[in-house]
């Protein structure tokens, strides 16, 4: 964890991309998933875990990362430049943390995973009145 200490009663979880050049490591704390329905997270699949810095590790594949960036370019949309694979990126609404897709975390069945965490539904399609409604 970059040598800080994981958050007392936190939890430890890895992840990827597909081809597996990107691995990453994160602690949770709080298992709140944002499901956005913008046009980018609709067509990515992308189940949003904010973190701070602290609870996220990359363990590989920094050379293996590409970054699209659209309208304001403040978000940084990471991707693996070999399969596609969007793990976590930059989000505009918390520039200095990291949003990790729990899409691609490691796990057995992602419907047990999912059933960890608690889904809090955006309207992301109206960005700008609702950004306040993310923690």
């Amino acid at each position: 964890m970059n040598g800080n200490v994981p958050p007392p009663g936190s939890q430890s979880f890895s992840g990827g991309c597909h081809c597996g050049a990107i691995r990453f490591r994160i602690w949770v704390k709080d298992f709140t998933v944002v499901d956005c329905n913008c046009s980018i997270c609709q067509k990515k699949g992308f189940l949003h875990l904010i973190l701070p810095p602290e609870q996220f590790e990359l363990l590989q594949g920094e050379d293996a990362l590409q970054t699209y960036t659209f309208n304001t370019g403040t978000a940084k949309h990471h991707f693996c430049k070999t399969c596609g694979i969007a793990p976590f990126y930059r989000p505009r609404s918390h520039p200095n943390h990291y949003d990790v897709n729990l899409r691609c975390i490691d796990s057995e069945s992602f419907e047990s995973l999912l059933q960890r965490f608690e889904l809090q539904p955006f309207d992301g399609r109206q960005w700008e009145q609702n950004i306040d409604r993310i923690a």
